[in-house]
This record gives C-alpha cells, structure tokens and sequence, in this order.
C-alpha cells in the first residue's frame, strides 16, 4: 500500500510569508477583526476568492473568508496555471503542507465527486506548482482550524465539461452528511490599465452575480476579459443553483494599483458570496 502523498509548498516565501508566526500576522491584517466584518451567513453555499501575493489580494480573500460560516470540508476550485497534467484533476488522498500546518484530503468526498463526474481524473501533476488553491488553506487554516477539502484543477475551456463538472459536484454535496463549502480560486482583468480592467471585470462580475453561468462564460469571451478562472467559476456558481442558491453578494473589489502597483498593467480581485 502506498503512503498518501504529501504536496509541500509552491510559493510559500513568494506569495505569503514562510514563517509560521509571520504569516500567521499577514493573514490577521488580511481579515478583517469581527467588529468589522460583514457577519457570518449560515446560506452561504460558494464563494469566488482571488489568488494572487497576499500584498494584492490579501484583504479581499480575507473579506471573504471572515464572511463564510465554518465548514468542515471544502471543494476548493482552481485554474490551471502550468498546463501540466489532466484537464479536470483532482487528488483524493493525502495532505498538503503549509507554514501552518496539514491540510488533509477528503477521501470520503473526493471518492463521491468521482462517482458524481467522471470527468475528474487522479493527477497530482497539475497540482504539484499551482499555487491558485495553495494560497487559500493558510486563511481556512486561520478561520477554520481544523477542516479537511478537495482540490480539483481546471484546464478544459469546454463549457459543456465545466457545466457537467458543476452538476457532478451539486450532486456529489447532496448526498454528504454533513454541509460543504465550494470555493472558487480566480483572479479577474490582467495587465491592462486599471481604468479598462474595472470596466471589463464589472461585466463579469454582473454576471456572476445574476447567477448566470452561462452569461459569465460568454462574456469573458465576447469581451475579451482575461480572467483566469472563469472555469472554476463557471462550476461553482453551476453547483450552487443546483444546490438552491438564489443570490450572489460582491464582498469587496480591488486591483493591484490600490496596493500601489503600476496603474497601467493591474490584475482585478473580486471577492463574492453565493448564498
């Protein structure tokens, strides 16, 4: 029998801080104290969450999760950056590392996804120098404690294939005993000015907002918008109508200038609720 994998650190020092203490001071300035925060909402079935260095997007992953009600699991989304490995891969065992601890795999979960989307393949090679579901464990690590997730990486474009993904993970959380959170890990707008991506990202954002997955799916195309996980999104919000959702809330919006970057070449950070 082989020992489960373990998935140590891609961009811990790059991204976050690498030391324990450190990061554990970064993700405090990130979310916001309790007073402060918008309130937990038990209704809250997915998010969308942005993924860039903490020092860009930080404060508005942190918004988010300090909204989110706990969860014990989590099915956490992302785009592939690399291209490496399947097109829908998932891992099903083991643990990933971070400066604050594991985080363990959901075999249980990952096993009823499978059988929900057979689209999904075993491939640890997609996830190996992704950092896009690596930078959200250390903030559930700090809001949630102790909790175990699911990492799926997304690098198909299909709409039908991201669509049928969403139905199999609805149908996968029906039948879970117990509540689970699906998280979507996206960036919005990149490298043009900040003036054009906070026009292009509002129409993705609308449409993520309508519950539109369809909308969102035409609209970065139409509009050439370069958000680099429109597939997570497009799963996620899939997931949470089939799950009863009937809102969406933008939480909190910024680019890379309002952390001092060249206003000329942003990235976009959307952080939203679905409920």
């Amino acid at each position: 029998m082989h020992p489960p994998s373990v998935r140590h650190p891609a961009v811990a020092g790059r991204f976050y801080f690498a030391k324990p203490d450190a990061l554990t001071r970064q993700l405090d300035e990130c979310l916001p104290a309790e007073s402060q925060a918008l309130g937990k909402d038990d209704t809250v079935i997915g998010c969308m969450v942005p993924h860039a260095g903490y020092r860009y997007s930080g404060p508005v992953a942190g918004a988010v999760f300090q909204r989110l009600p706990v969860r014990a699991a989590y099915v956490i989304l992302c785009p592939n950056h690399t291209g490496r490995g399947v097109p829908l891969a998932i891992m099903s065992k083991g643990e990933w590392l971070t400066p604050l601890g594991a985080a363990t795999i959901d075999a249980e979960l990952a096993a009823s996804l499978q059988h929900s989307c057979h689209l999904l393949e075993e491939d640890s090679r997609a996830h190996e120098d992704e950092h896009a579901i690596e930078v959200q464990l250390p903030f559930l690590q700090r809001r949630v404690g102790d909790f175990t997730f699911v990492p799926i990486a997304i690098g198909v474009s299909r709409y039908a294939a991201l669509e049928a993904l969403g139905h199999g993970i609805a149908a996968a959380l029906k039948k879970s005993p117990r509540p689970v959170m699906i998280v979507a890990s996206s960036d919005m707008n990149h490298y043009e000015p900040d003036d054009v991506t906070r026009v292009k990202d509002r129409k993705a954002i609308d449409q993520i907002l309508a519950l539109d997955p369809a909308g969102l799916y035409d609209v970065i195309r139409k509009e050439d918008i370069s958000m680099c996980g429109y597939g997570p999104a497009v799963a996620m919000l899939t997931a949470a109508k089939d799950l009863g959702a009937t809102r969406a809330e933008l939480v909190r919006y910024a680019t890379s200038a309002d952390a001092g970057g060249d206003r000329s070449a942003v990235v976009g950070y959307a952080g939203i609720v679905v409920s």
